[in-house]
C-alpha cells in the first residue's frame, strides 16, 4: 500500500476486517508492505496498520516477486507513475479516486492495466453503501418506472475558512481539479452508476478563496482550482439532471446526496443518513402518497454480512470493507473489479468536461 495517511488508514483497517465480515473471505490479504515518504514514517506506519514492514521505496515495493497486489492510496498527482509502473510487472491494483489529475492520463493508465490483464478497480466506495447498492435494485426492477431525471450533491465545509492551508488539493498541478475531482467525481459515478453514461454537461465554478496559507506559515499563495460547481447534465439515454459540489458550505459536513424520478416513483439518499433509502411510488392511495424511509439490514444488499438487524449503523468503514471485498472477490474469481479502471476513465472524461464547460459557459460534449 503507498500512502499511510487517511484513505490508507482506511484501507488498512478494510483488510484486516475482510474476513470477519465477509466468511468464508474469497481471500485474505496480507498485509505485507506499506510506503511512505521517509523511513521512519513507513515504519510508523506499518505498526500502526499492521503491515508486517514499511520502505520509503516505492519504485522496489511495486516490483517486489512477493507483491501480489498494490493499492494507491497517494494524493492525485502520484497516482499515475505507481499504476504504471505496478501494471508493467503484473500486479492487481486498486487506486484511490479520482484516478489521475486529467482523463488523458487516466486513458494511459486504463490501457496500461487492460494490456497487462491485470485485475484493476477505482475506489469509488460510496457506491458500495447498501442503500445505493439497493436502490440500483430498485431502478433495474423498474420499481419507479423509466428514469426520468437525476439530481446529485456533494457539499462540503472543511475548508471554508480562509485560514485554512494550502495543500496538495488546492494545486492544480498536483490535484487536476478542486471540488469537480475531489468530491464531484462521487457524484458523476452515482449518475453513471444509477442512469447511465454522461453525455452532455453545461457548468459554472467558483473560487472563492483565492489565496490560502501555506501549511504551518503566514505565507498566502494563490488557489487555482474550484472551491464549487454547478452543473446542468445530459446522459446518453435522453435523461436530463443537475450535479452540484462545494467546499464551502458551512454546516455541510459529508452532504452526499442523490434524487432520482422516474415514470412510476422516486427515489432518495443523504450518505449522512446512510442507513436509509427513501422511496416514493405512484401507485400509492393518494392520502398515502409520499416517501416512505426504508432502512436497510439484513435483507438488503450486504446486509447479511455486516449487523444483524436494521438500522444498526453502516459506515465510512463498512463501504470501504464491502469495497475490498468486492475486489480481492474479482481477483479470486479472475473477473473484472467493479467499480473498474473504466469507470474511473469515463469519470473522468465527464470531470474534464465540466472543467472545460466552466471555462467557456456552454454545453460541452464528454469525450469518450
Amino acid at each position: 500500500m503507498i500512502g499511510a495517511g487517511f484513505m490508507g488508514k482506511a484501507h488498512a483497517l478494510a483488510y484486516a476486517s475482510l474476513p470477519m465480515f465477509f466468511w468464508p473471505a474469497p481471500a485474505r490479504p496480507v498485509r505485507a508492505l506499506v510506503v511512505e515518504a521517509t523511513e521512519p514514517q513507513a515504519r510508523e506506519a506499518a505498526e500502526r496498520l499492521g503491515f508486517e514492514r514499511g520502505t520509503d521505496d516505492w519504485q522496489r515495493a511495486v516490483t517486489a516477486d512477493e507483491i501480489d497486489v498494490v493499492d494507491v492510496c497517494t494524493p492525485n498527482f502520484l497516482h499515475k507513475e505507481a499504476v504504471l509502473l505496478a501494471a508493467a510487472h503484473g500486479k492487481h491494483i486498486i487506486c484511490e479516486k479520482p484516478l489521475a489529475t486529467n482523463a488523458d492520463d487516466a486513458k494511459e493508465m486504463l490501457a496500461a492495466v487492460e494490456r497487462a490483464g491485470v485485475v484493476h478497480a477505482t475506489a469509488f466506495n460510496f457506491r458500495h453503501t447498501p442503500a445505493v447498492v439497493y436502490a440500483k435494485k430498485l431502478i433495474s426492477d423498474g420499481v419507479i418506472g423509466d428514469v426520468l431525471d437525476f439530481r446529485g450533491t456533494y457539499l462540503q465545509d472543511w475548508p471554508a475558512d480562509p485560514s485554512f492551508p494550502r495543500t496538495w488539493r488546492f494545486d492544480r498541478k498536483l490535484a487536476g481539479t478542486g471540488a469537480i475531482g475531489d468530491i464531484g467525481s462521487h457524484v458523476i459515478d452515482f449518475a453513471r452508476y444509477l442512469v447511465g453514461e454522461v453525455a452532455q454537461v453545461c457548468a459554472t465554478a467558483n473560487t472563492y478563496v483565492r489565496r490560502r496559507p501555506l501549511p504551518g506559515s503566514n505565507e498566502l499563495r494563490t488557489v487555482d482550482v474550484d472551491d464549487q460547481f454547478t452543473s446542468l447534465i445530459r446522459f446518453a439515454g435522453g435523461q436530463t439532471g443537475s450535479i452540484e459540489a462545494t467546499r464551502n458550505a458551512y454546516g455541510r459536513h459529508n452532504y452526499l446526496t442523490f434524487e432520482i424520478h422516474g415514470t412510476a416513483g422516486s427515489i432518495l439518499f443523504d450518505y449522512e443518513k446512510r442507513d436509509q433509502l427513501r422511496l416514493a411510488v405512484a401507485d400509492e392511495a393518494r392520502d398515502r402518497r409520499g416517501f416512505t424511509t426504508i432502512y436497510t439490514g439484513p435483507d438488503h444488499p450486504y446486509g447479511d454480512a455486516l449487523w444483524p438487524g436494521p438500522a444498526l449503523g453502516n459506515g465510512y468503514a463498512e463501504t470501504k470493507i464491502i469495497e475490498a471485498y468486492e475486489f480481492f472477490r474479482s481477483i479470486a474469481e479472475q473477473r473484472s473489479a467493479d467499480p473498474s479502471f473504466v469507470d474511473g476513465y469515463r469519470a473522468a472524461r465527464v470531470v474534464e468536461a465540466i472543467a472545460a464547460s466552466t471555462e467557456i459557459g456552454s454545453w460541452t460534449q464528454v469525450r469518450s
